[in-house]
């Protein structure tokens, strides 16, 4: 794993994320609105040369080898399962 930066909400993002990680920073900060996220921040690290971009609440926006962008967070998926989703 290589470390990349910090960075706030709604700023911009690190040169060397590709426009569809962009997009999907963008969106998922779009999905906030109304929240307070001035003190947020984005963390960027490479992982086997590809970004992995987490928000202090736990987002995590990863890219796979295939180039497939996958959004998840682990907290709020959690709560939405149920018994039968094991």
């Amino acid at each position: 794993m290589q470390l990349g930066t910090r960075w706030n909400v709604g700023a911009d993002t690190p040169p060397r994320l590709t426009p569809d990680v962009v997009e999907a920073v963008r969106a998922v900060e779009a999905r906030l609105a109304g929240v307070d996220t001035t003190q947020w921040r984005w963390t960027l690290t490479w992982l086997e040369g590809r970004p992995v971009v987490e928000l202090d609440d736990g987002t995590t926006i990863r890219v796979n080898a295939a180039g497939v962008i996958t959004v998840r967070n682990d907290e709020v998926d959690d709560e939405d399962r149920n018994e039968d989703d094991y």
